[in-house]
């Protein structure tokens, strides 16, 4: 869980700590690459805008160090432009921080497992 609002984690933590293990969080860009480097995490929600490095220049350094992680951009910036460009970074998805907690888990269900994408919001 990547982003520099301790209190969005920490919600997101307890929103999803239900259905997956959350293994680890990050406030900024440079924590998220080493802490998917040190934890090798299934999939990673991003923040967008952070200190230090932006989400999609995390998210460039992590698809080169662990290509199979999963990256989820979690973002306020709700244009098309902006998602194209995360698109671009190699996320595997693009959601605004306005979305439903069910679009939310069966967007994470289907990256994880598309079998599993309907028992999420179950």
């Amino acid at each position: 869980m990547v982003d520099d609002h301790r209190i969005v984690r920490k919600g997101l933590i307890e929103l999803l700590n239900s259905t997956w293990d959350i293994c680890g969080e990050a406030e900024d860009g440079t924590e998220a690459v080493e802490k998917v480097l040190e934890l090798h995490p299934d999939l990673v929600i991003m923040d967008l805008v952070m200190p230090h490095i932006t989400g999609t220049a995390a998210t460039r350094a992590i698809r080169k160090l662990r290509p199979k992680t999963k990256i989820v951009f979690l973002s306020m910036h709700s244009s098309e432009t902006v998602g194209e460009l995360s698109m671009l970074a190699g996320a595997d998805a693009y959601l605004t921080k306005g979305c439903s907690t069910e679009l939310l888990k069966r967007t994470i269900a289907k990256l994880l497992d598309p079998l599993l994408a309907d028992a999420a919001t179950a």
